[in-house]
């Protein structure tokens, strides 16, 4: 076997494989011996049939099988040797096998790019300031009241106002045709959010329960629904309820309420506290990591691998579509195509494989490796945040095959670490930062 490898682009290559005629004959004999011993063919005695007859009616498919075992021995040698490890699975050009020649064949495949990473260690990055006020507690506290507010229906027959909660049926037409899919029975709004569309919800203010009503809405060209967008609407609406929220007091009760640990508001005010302190320690800490990284591959250049790019594609999409489906939708009832996603998600996962690759390359050089205590603190981290122990997790990855996933996401953050451990870090306010971010999007 001879193997070699000619340059396509610096991720693409053309792997050239050639089998001597001594090593395709062999195996065809192999073959056909084989297959005389098992087949029975009329007029020959069982293992006495000629050579020619067994190729008459066996030979496209030994040549077939003949041709799959080859490649099948020849291409990971022919891959060790030229140290061209495909990516994905490669595209094969086969000549035709004959018996005394040579056989030829070749493989296009991608490659992971050859580049070195300088200038990492040391950089300037700005981090913003840890800043949790009073007004931030009060926020939550908010939040955490209407999350324990109950809907109850308004007993007076008054007219809807922004802040209420409408339970209607609606149905939409185009042209004074139902469009598909664009119906609900028993569909709730909470005026004034804008959930849906303003002019929505604007055309439910001033009615009242058991009215029927009809609005026209003009979608604009990129809402986010495919089936409405950029068209003229005229939805028929029936109003069934009109629901308020009520809230409970903010008192040493309701702190009660949400659980033992807490024997009053104050409690439950510092309680909230550290857990957005705790919150806002992770966004900021991520957030410095992707500056970081971002100021870095500013810096590398270098061609990303196709097929990297459709794996991460196809995962963003595979993710998408789970979470519609979690929540009882799916990309036709939003409008959505496979086709729309791939295109959408296609520069995100650009810039997630060029990151990882990044990554990849600096803990090659920086020779940063996961040890059995990182793999350990990793699971025990995990565990905390599914609410499970240990052990439970580490069935659980092991039995889906996760778990070399989880370390390379390990060893990424690892290395993320080391490159905060050893940036410039200089501390800024919220506000700073934010200017130098919008000023940042204006530029680009």
């Amino acid at each position: 076997m001879k193997a070699t490898v000619q340059d396509i682009s610096p991720v693409k290559k053309k792997l050239l494989v050639e089998i001597d005629a001594e090593e395709v004959d062999k195996k065809l004999n192999q073959a056909y011996g084989d297959i005389r011993k098992r087949v029975k063919i009329p007029g020959f005695r069982p293992g006495k049939a000629p050579r020619k007859i067994l190729e008459s009616y066996y030979g496209s498919q030994v040549r077939d099988d003949v041709t799959r075992e080859l490649i099948a021995d020849t291409f990971p040698k022919a891959i060790g040797e030229t140290n061209a490890f495909p990516l994905g699975q490669p595209v094969l050009e086969k000549e035709r096998l004959r018996q005394g020649s040579n056989f030829t064949y070749t493989a296009i495949l991608e490659v992971r790019p050859q580049f070195e990473v300088a200038g990492h260690l040391g950089v300037a990055v700005k981090k913003e300031i840890l800043s949790v006020t009073d007004e931030d507690v009060q926020k939550r506290l908010e939040e955490i009241r209407k999350a324990n507010g109950r809907l109850t229906s308004i007993e007076e027959n008054r007219p809807i106002r922004e802040g209420d909660y409408v339970i209607i049926e609606y149905k939409g037409f185009e042209n004074g045709q139902p469009i598909e899919g664009v119906h609900s029975s028993n569909f709730l709004v909470n005026v004034g959010r804008n959930d849906f569309h303003p002019k929505f919800d604007e055309g439910l203010i001033g009615f009242s329960k058991d009215d029927e009503t009809e609005m026209v809405i003009d979608f604009e060209e990129d809402f986010y629904d495919t089936r409405l967008s950029g068209k003229r609407v005229h939805f028929q609406t029936k109003i069934f309820d009109v629901k308020e929220l009520r809230l409970p007091e903010l008192d040493d009760a309701f702190a009660r309420s949400l659980g033992s640990d807490f024997e009053d508001l104050e409690d439950l005010k510092n309680e909230i506290r550290k857990a957005i302190t705790s919150q806002e320690e992770e966004r900021i800490d991520r957030d410095v990591k992707q500056r970081l990284l971002e100021k870095i591959l500013e810096e590398v250049h270098f061609e990303i691998p196709q097929v990297l790019v459709e794996t991460e594609t196809d995962f963003s999409v595979r993710r998408f579509k789970e979470n519609l489906q979690r929540g009882g939708a799916s990309i036709e009832k939003m409008g959505f195509s496979d086709e729309r996603l791939r295109q959408d998600f296609r520069p995100a996962a650009e810039k997630r494989v060029r990151e990882l690759l990044v990554l990849e390359q600096i803990a090659k050089q920086e020779q940063i490796v996961l040890s059995e205590e990182d793999l350990e603190q990793g699971y025990t981290d995990l565990a905390q945040q599914m609410g499970q122990d240990v052990e439970t997790v580490k069935k659980y990855y092991e039995a889906r095959d996760l778990v070399e996933g989880f370390k390379e996401q390990l060893i990424r953050e690892k290395t993320l670490n080391y490159l905060r451990e050893h940036a410039i870090i200089n501390e800024v306010t919220k506000e700073e930062l934010s200017q130098e971010m919008d000023q940042k999007g204006k530029e680009g």
